[in-house]
């Protein structure tokens, strides 16, 4: 009939009223959701309260049970009661993972007061996961990156790139490893400190001019970065492999890195790496004897290697003679000193 709405009509008003159920149901779920925010965050100030006041509490006791009591019974039940205080920190640790807390100095000035801690096991074992991911890629970005600029290309501006990345590198890992530390990784401050060292020295690298000494140590440190990152390469694999294998048994947190453990059963794949790690640690000292011995040239005026001119009585530690730096010869003059 002609009164009879259209097929596509009716359709479309049968949508729509089944689209205003499903929003109802949507904003009592958004209600829902917010008042529960709402108690997960008055819980976490509680937890976070209650945390602060054991650990105060148990530094007095700790204080207290410092001196043994007159029996022996006194004595054991004191190391009893230092036990469970040690015990009591360990646990302390593992709640204070899954609640927020303030940033330290270096996240503060990165990312202000952003509260970067994941509640749940899953995403703090993902972002983890993401971590190492992140190292073994970026390796192998640089491991082709320093092959490139070693053996194919002599520009600067390549070298400089290479460089940046490093800088990138090294601020990126700082930034992530700060956040994992924040998430309960028991990362060790000498492995941190090592990065914040490594960002310095490559922000060094980069601004380095392009002169006469800037060249003669390029193929050294070219060299020096492909071989560190095919050592990271075999490195990462290693200790991925092994610390896979202690969670499977067990023994190992889940936020812990691939610099943490240490089994017996180790030194099977260990052996392997081991000659490589300390032909790099030598490596690196070369470069640094290598870069005192450029201080000591006349012609030495660069601030990456030092601002202080040296005068011409230190040849002895030099490699060039200061008639050899003033007109740019190579050591085969026979002395002109």
């Amino acid at each position: 009939s002609a009164g009879k709405m259209p097929q596509g009509l009716t359709n479309a008003l049968e949508d729509w009223k089944g689209l205003e159920d499903e929003y109802q149901q949507l904003q009592e779920t958004h209600r829902m959701y917010l008042q529960k925010l709402d108690e997960i965050s008055k819980l976490q100030n509680n937890c976070s309260s209650s945390i602060s006041r054991q650990r105060k509490r148990l530094k007095e006791i700790s204080q207290r049970v410092k001196d043994k009591g007159p029996s022996d019974e006194d004595a054991k039940n004191m190391d009893e009661i230092k036990e469970k205080i040690k015990m009591r920190s360990n646990v302390f640790f593992e709640m204070e993972a899954f609640l927020p807390k303030k940033n330290g100095l270096y996240l503060s000035l990165v990312l202000g007061n952003v509260n970067v801690t994941l509640l749940s096991k899953q995403s703090k074992f993902a972002y983890k996961d993401e971590y190492e991911k992140f190292k073994l890629c970026s390796t192998v970005l640089l491991l082709l990156c320093s092959f490139i600029c070693c053996f194919f290309v002599s520009y600067r501006f390549l070298d400089a790139i290479l460089n940046f990345l490093l800088v990138w590198y090294y601020c990126t890992l700082t930034i992530r490893e700060s956040i994992l530390i924040t998430n309960g990784s028991r990362i060790k401050g000498w492995w941190v400190f090592h990065h914040y060292v490594s960002t310095f020295l490559s922000g060094v690298m980069l601004t380095w001019p392009d002169g006469n000494l800037y060249k003669a140590f390029r193929n050294q440190f070219l060299a020096y970065c492909l071989y560190q990152s095919f050592v990271q390469c075999l490195q990462c694999y290693y200790q991925s492999g092994c610390l896979y294998r202690l969670r499977a048994l067990g023994e190992r947190h889940n936020m812990d890195l691939t610099v943490e453990g240490f089994q017996s059963w180790m030194w099977k794949g260990l052996t392997f790496l081991l000659p490589f790690l300390f032909f790099g640690h030598f490596w690196q000292l070369f470069n640094g004897l290598s870069l005192f011995r450029m201080a000591q040239l006349p012609d030495c005026k660069e601030w990456q290697v030092t601002s202080k001119k040296k005068p011409h009585w230190v040849i002895g530690l030099s490699t060039m003679c200061p008639w050899c730096c003033e007109h740019k010869q190579p050591l085969s003059c026979g002395g002109h000193v």
